[in-house]
């Protein structure tokens, strides 16, 4: 393998400092994914993240039952500033909130928030699978941080803990709201994106969202969308508009 140029074969996130010479631990789940699942040795070359100091290049010292450990030799990639981007949705059933958690990492929020309304239909929201998901995500998609998974809360105590510097964009399906295009041009940042639940919101949350000064009402267009496809939606729109997409994927 040639020492200056090689093949990484794996990134993964850490929780550890990230520093020239350092020896970095590697858990039981990352060594069962680097040894048994892309069958990567000692010696192999690993890039490793933790969301604060940028990207590096390690070597696979050693697997072991429960442990690993990787050497870092050098920063890859500066880590670089994202736009604080949250997403508010109400759960919905296992596969899809999984996607939500998914696709909002590869879109670039940053902190994820299940909020429970009126017509939420989960009963419980299993957050360590929603963070491993996000986590997994970051690996795979070349994001050098993870967003942060809040625990659920009712959608009346999400509101009156809201940041007042923040605005929060309402994807309204009652149809009556602008479209989501224009209200990001014209809203200011921070921002936050609010998700309804499948059988969408309650009337008088609709209303006692609409006269909160920080709540924007938009449109997703003219079609009704399940609450994975209107969070994804939302997102890319985002991005498109006033987000990150303007810059190139580092290479």
């Amino acid at each position: 393998m040639d020492q200056d140029d090689p093949t990484i074969a794996a990134r993964l996130f850490v929780g550890a400092p990230l520093s020239a010479g350092a020896a970095v631990v590697l858990d039981s789940e990352q060594v069962h994914y680097l040894r048994s699942v892309l069958r990567l040795e000692p010696g192999d070359a690993v890039a490793l993240f933790n969301g604060q100091e940028g990207e590096w290049l390690a070597r696979i010292e050693t697997f072991g039952k429960h442990a690993g450990a990787a050497r870092l030799e050098r920063q890859t990639r500066v880590q670089r500033g994202e736009a604080a981007l949250w997403l508010l949705f109400a759960p919905i059933k296992r596969a899809r909130i999984d996607l939500i958690a998914e696709k909002a990492t590869e879109l670039g929020a940053t902190r994820l928030i299940p909020v429970l309304t009126r017509r939420t239909n989960v009963a419980r929201v299993n957050t360590e699978r929603l963070r491993a998901t996000a986590r997994e995500a970051a690996e795979q998609t070349e994001r050098l941080s993870v967003p942060a998974v809040a625990e659920p809360q009712r959608l009346d105590q999400a509101l009156a803990a809201f940041p007042a510097d923040r605005q929060l964009i309402l994807c309204d399906e009652s149809g009556t709201a602008p479209p989501i295009a224009a209200a990001l041009r014209q809203a200011p940042n921070p921002l936050a994106i609010l998700i309804g639940p499948e059988g969408g919101f309650a009337p008088d949350e609709l209303d006692g969202l609409r006269k909160l000064p920080f709540v924007t009402p938009v449109g997703l267009g003219p079609r009704v969308l399940r609450a994975d496809t209107a969070a994804i939606s939302a997102l890319a729109v985002f991005q498109a508009l006033v987000g990150d997409w303007a810059r190139d994927r580092p290479r």
